[in-house]
């Protein structure tokens, strides 16, 4: 590098020098490790946070029954004695017990994976669809796709929670068992949330079918189904992450509500946070906080996490912050790469910036009258220092 007469160094500056191209790790690409590498600020400072409080949750769903000392529908011990009713925290029970004698902190806990199959449930039928009719309606266009548009509108306008509402009446009756209860929960913010997708993957594929791959695909012979799998999903789904985690939180919130207005999941059947807060509400009155306190908290910090993981996807979806941290890390420092032309050098660039000044201040061999330029420059100066 440094035998190349067209690349001006300053000396002991090596960084270019020791510049490599190093060979990114197919994990380095998923989409969470990705924007990970790429956040800067307060955003990684967002989704850091956000990633740990969700990777606790997740934690506790996994190791439920190894981390609650109690079932969640059990109200006696060992030896058959039963558990007293809304007993402050103590060794036996660290939260203290419920008004039906459960648990507090095993009910937290095992709420945690009801909470997680929810998310998982409502977020991979409302994708499919909504990707799907995305797909469909803008490739085809048409009146294909003014009537996918209308209906998606009238479905946006429909109150989650009062579909829900709806959904638990027909699917269980108002008597939800685990199954039915998620199910009601996953069908709502299915129903009412696949227009977001429908939107966006609509809108991205009406871009990106216009482009001169796309138009090359029909000419070789592809067929529709390749087109629209091959390029246009794959390059349409970069902002879906975004509202993965939006409809994870929002399924969190709608299966919560449905447990405190009495149409959740039995706690017999499991453990749900919204149907243990619907329980402690007398207890507040009487001055029993740990039967309401802990399930709250559990869903404002499970709500936290998921939605600080989203706002910072939404941010990072920005280009210009992509652009600005992949310059940023060729010299060191996102100084370097800043658009604000009156920012002054910071010490981090200047360096560079003598590199530039200097390759300025050098002519180009190749043009003519460089020679003879440089020449009268000189003599110039000459003249000057003797007058």
């Amino acid at each position: 590098m440094a035998s190349d007469p067209q690349i001006v160094t300053v000396p002991g500056d090596t960084r270019l020098q020791n510049l490599k191209n190093r060979p990114s790790s197919p994990l380095a690409k998923l989409p969470i490790i990705r924007e990970l590498r790429i956040a800067v600020g307060w955003q990684r400072g967002m989704l850091i946070t956000g990633l740990a409080i969700t990777a606790v949750f997740v934690l506790l769903a996994l190791f439920a029954p190894v981390i609650a000392p109690y079932g969640f529908a059990q109200s006696t011990d060992a030896a058959g004695h039963a558990f007293p009713t809304q007993a402050a925290p103590s060794s036996a029970h660290i939260w203290g017990t419920t008004v039906g004698g459960f648990d507090v902190f095993s009910r937290t806990v095992w709420g945690a994976r009801t909470a997680i199959i929810a998310i998982i449930v409502a977020v991979i039928l409302s994708l499919f669809l909504g990707v799907l009719l995305g797909l469909v309606s803008g490739y085809f266009g048409g009146w294909i796709d003014r009537v996918l548009v209308v209906i998606a509108d009238a479905i946006y306008s429909f109150p989650s929670l009062l579909l829900a509402i709806l959904m638990a009446i027909m699917i269980s009756g108002g008597q939800s068992s685990l199954a039915g209860g998620i199910l009601a929960s996953g069908i709502s913010i299915t129903v009412v949330y696949i227009p977001q997708y429908f939107r966006t993957i609509r809108a991205e594929v009406i871009r990106i079918k216009e482009s001169a791959y796309v138009e090359s695909a029909k000419v070789v012979g592809a067929s529709t189904w390749r087109i629209m799998t091959k390029h246009l999903l794959k390059n349409s789904t970069r902002t879906l992450p975004v509202i993965l985690t939006l409809n994870s939180s929002e399924a969190i919130l709608t299966l919560a509500g449905l447990g405190f207005l009495g149409f959740g999941i039995e706690p017999t059947s499991a453990a749900e946070w919204g149907y243990d807060l619907n329980r402690a509400v007398a207890d507040v009155t009487a001055g029993i906080w740990w039967t309401s306190i802990f399930p709250g908290v559990a869903i404002v910090l499970i709500v936290l996490g998921i939605t600080l993981v989203g706002e910072s996807l939404n941010d990072l979806a920005d280009p210009r912050l992509r652009a600005r941290k992949s310059a940023g890390e060729v010299i060191g420092s996102i100084e370097d790469t800043s658009v604000d032309p009156s920012e002054k050098a910071g010490p981090d660039n200047e360096a560079t910036e003598e590199v530039f000044a200097l390759h300025r201040s050098i002519p180009v061999a190749d043009e003519p009258g460089a020679d003879s330029g440089a020449a009268s420059g000189a003599n110039e100066v000459e003249g000057g220092q003797h007058e």
